[in-house]
């Protein structure tokens, strides 16, 4: 009985050895690397959602619903439209990671629809105190709500149709 004992009290450790034969890695415990990225078509007027920023700033922001996905890196990727008070416009394509609260700018694009890459262009950690900050505001409410990732841009697209209302 004591040996039947002692064997049943020892299967634990056998079977950690045993499982010690494969490598169960967790996604967490692999340095990161980035996907390469393809530039998205240029936005069109009838796929943008307006998003609020804050009531510090006079721009109206958009995204464009067709360009937002998220990448096997984990990537939120976008196409923003930053149109000024006086009429000026700004659109680039830029990721965020929400992991580590950082952005990164890809592209600019051109008014005849067009991309420019970004030159020298890397991560950076977004302005969480910045009123100003569009990066901070999309992290927040939309691609990263409570810390959170969204799975893909269909969840993305959800939040932000929710807070356009």
């Amino acid at each position: 009985m004591k040996i039947l004992l002692a064997l049943l009290l020892c299967l634990p450790f056998a079977a950690r050895a045993e499982w010690g034969q494969f490598d169960f890695e967790f996604d967490q415990d692999k340095p990161w690397s980035e996907v390469a990225v393809k530039l998205p078509a240029y936005p069109k007027a009838e796929n943008l959602i307006p998003f609020n920023v804050s009531s510090a700033t006079r721009n109206k922001h958009f995204i464009d619903a067709e360009s937002i996905s998220v990448g096997e890196d984990m990537v939120v990727r976008y196409t923003v439209i930053i149109e000024a008070a006086a009429g000026a416009k700004n659109v680039s394509f830029e990721g965020i990671r929400c992991e580590s609260a950082e952005r990164r700018l890809y592209a600019y694009g051109h008014p005849d629809g067009t991309w420019s890459k970004a030159r020298n262009a890397g991560w950076e950690g977004i302005k969480l105190r910045s009123l100003l900050s569009y990066q901070k505001a999309l992290f927040e409410d939309h691609f990263c709500p409570d810390g959170i990732r969204v799975r893909d841009g269909k969840e993305a697209v959800k939040n932000l149709r929710q807070a356009a209302r």
